[in-house]
């Protein structure tokens, strides 16, 4: 009972954390730290990021449980990168040009 337990609390934490990546990729892109551009350009070492997080979060050793963790991941990803296009940080007109001097 306490393996199947330890198995369901350990995949059941794992799950919930992958979910919560387009939240953080708004957050990270709110305060500056990301950009869509970024994103997209580093999308191949996202990918393998994901993998990797997945064979240390699943239990087992098979590679069924791992793709089934990584291709959330990577789904997530993309609707991060959309998430961030839509609530990222934008930058506004007037405060981007140099300000004249009136008088």
């Amino acid at each position: 009972m306490s393996e199947y337990f330890s198995l369901s609390v350990r995949l059941l934490l794992g799950f919930g954390a992958i979910f919560e990546l387009p939240v953080l990729l708004v957050f990270l892109a709110k305060v500056g730290i990301v950009s869509v551009d970024f994103l997209k350009q580093n999308r191949k070492y996202a990918i393998l990021i994901s993998f990797i997080i997945a064979a240390i979060l699943t239990p087992t050793p098979d590679v069924i449980n791992q793709l089934l963790m990584a291709g959330p991941l990577v789904v997530l990803y993309e609707i991060g990168i959309v998430a961030v296009m839509f609530f990222g940080r934008k930058t506004f007109i007037g405060f981007d040009e140099p300000e004249e001097d009136i008088e």
